[in-house]
């Protein structure tokens, strides 16, 4: 019904930047909360930042100042421009949607996450 598809993934250098792209597609009714979420060797998934339908902006500690998030409600896509890149951001990215479901003959599904597959993001010099 939902496909959520990552992009952009790949080697970094440290200081340099990357920028993922995640595309939802599918039966959508509607999109609030889109994030990004990651989760590096050994350790559990922690969230980066999220971006919600009036455009709250939330990031972590971690990532504050460095990473943007951004949304395009026409094309049902979050993207996460990653600067001043660390070794420590090393890890698999994941993004989630909140988003209603279309349903034929009845009404929307509730507020529902979805996840995409992950993308690798690896900094090293």
């Amino acid at each position: 019904q939902v496909q959520l598809v990552e992009s952009g993934g790949g080697l970094g250098q440290p200081g340099g930047s990357l920028r993922l792209s995640c595309a939802a597609s599918g039966s959508i009714f509607s999109i609030n909360t889109m994030g990004w979420y990651r989760q590096a060797p050994g350790k559990q998934r922690e969230l980066v930042a999220t971006i919600t339908s009036d455009y709250t902006m939330t990031y972590a500690n971690s990532v504050e100042g460095r990473f943007t998030i951004s949304r395009d409600n026409a094309k049902n896509t979050v993207n996460l421009q990653m600067n001043s890149l660390k070794p420590d951001d090393t890890a698999v990215y994941y993004c989630k949607v909140n988003l209603r479901v279309l349903r034929p003959y009845t009404f929307p599904t509730d507020n529902l996450d979805y996840w995409g597959k992950g993308t690798l993001v690896n900094v090293s010099s």
